[in-house]
């Protein structure tokens, strides 16, 4: 059944949409800045292309990323 439905969404919007998030993902990943969220647009346009069947998992937070993000902000965060 999830055959099914990938072969139907991909006919009716998956692979534009996946195009979308992969232009995307090129875009953000010109800068070195950009490129973690590039990294999550590549997965999202992989996601798009067949959704039905698969599942997503939610990774654990670590506290590098916390570090990294309190560093961010005190460093550049404060001019935006």
């Amino acid at each position: 059944m999830s055959l099914l439905g990938n072969i139907i969404w991909f006919i009716f919007g998956g692979f534009f949409e996946a195009l979308g998030w992969w232009f995307s993902g090129i875009l953000w990943s010109i800068t070195i800045i950009g490129i973690p969220v590039g990294k999550q647009c590549f997965k999202m346009a992989k996601m798009q292309l067949a959704p039905f069947g698969k599942e997503v998992v939610e990774k654990s937070n670590s506290s590098i990323g916390l570090i990294a993000n309190i560093i961010w902000i005190i460093l550049f965060g404060w001019e935006l």
